[in-house]
């Protein structure tokens, strides 16, 4: 087996400058061939990506957090066949490693063991528009509320998990809502709103289960809607994302959808996959099982 390695040294902190070394005395114990790419700069993995030639390898692999999974991610399907890619895995050393969770991968461990294992599983993949071309996810993408807490929590990288937290509880001073116009399979939800997600995977911010029932290869994306809510709601409702339970307050809704259209005024932000990338007006869209992953 030969890997391409994309690494981000400085993922989590630059937890992955200290992780890569360890990643490749493993890989070399287990007689499995690679070749490294380290990233040089915000969003490096895409380019990487985009020049690999995916044929000459048995799987190509993340060493980082969501970020760096989501340049990799786009690197390939924009400029590759996805029919004819190899599988590929992930390594976490993110800050929330929140789409490795549903790989059953937690840990740097895990993802070794995965890549040793060899066991591989379907996984849908996520579009949205920006600027008329295409761009993919597998985790999530949002707007509003939670667009805001990933901003604060950017700067906070270094606290770990704990920094959406933070986010969130810095946000809710200066919580404000905006309208938006929402199509889902052609059903039509307006109104004032305080957040939107469109989820692929169940956790968002390392251990936060925005969309408990999601499944990543079953062909369809949840949605979850949360409309005007109070500053004292917030407080008590936030908690329980944590168990999943967020959704037993009447403020907050949750869709199936393969297709969805959405604006809103003014323009929001957009957040696939933890990085800050578009802006609404935007359509999403379901690839089932378009690529597959080490597990």
């Amino acid at each position: 087996m030969t890997l391409a390695l994309i690494a981000n040294p400085s993922a989590g902190g630059r937890k992955g400058a200290r992780v890569i070394p360890q990643v490749e005395k493993r890989l070399r114990l287990y007689g499995l061939d690679y070749r490294i790419f380290i990233t040089q700069q915000h969003a490096h993995a895409l380019d990487i990506a985009r020049r690999l030639t995916p044929a000459n390898y048995d799987g190509i692999v993340s060493i980082g957090g969501d970020g760096t999974n989501f340049h990799l991610l786009n690197g390939l399907l924009k400029y590759h066949d996805p029919d004819r890619l190899p599988p590929l895995g992930i390594i976490p050393v993110g800050s929330g490693n929140s789409f490795a969770r549903d790989l059953n991968i937690r840990t740097t461990k895990d993802g070794l063991r995965a890549l040793i294992r060899g066991r591989t599983r379907p996984v849908d993949v996520c579009s949205f528009d920006r600027g008329g071309q295409p761009w993919y996810f597998v985790n999530l993408a949002g707007f509003g509320f939670v667009t805001d807490v990933a901003q604060t929590a950017h700067h906070l990288k270094r606290v770990g998990d704990f920094s959406y937290v933070m986010g969130v509880f810095h946000r809710m001073l200066n919580l404000r809502f905006h309208h938006m116009e929402l199509e889902i399979d052609g059903r039509r939800i307006n109104g004032d709103n305080c957040f939107v997600e469109f989820c692929n995977s169940r956790y968002t911010g390392g251990k936060m289960l925005m969309a408990p029932h999601a499944k990543i290869d079953d062909g369809w994306f949840d949605v979850v809607v949360a409309g005007p809510i109070s500053r004292g709601a917030l407080m008590a409702t936030f908690p329980k994302i944590f168990s999943g339970t967020h959704g037993q307050h009447p403020a907050v809704r949750f869709y199936r959808a393969r297709t969805a259209s959405v604006r809103t005024d003014p323009p929001k932000p957009l957040l696939p996959d933890g990085e800050l990338f578009g802006s609404t007006p935007t359509r999403v869209a379901i690839h089932p099982q378009w690529v597959r992953y080490f597990s």
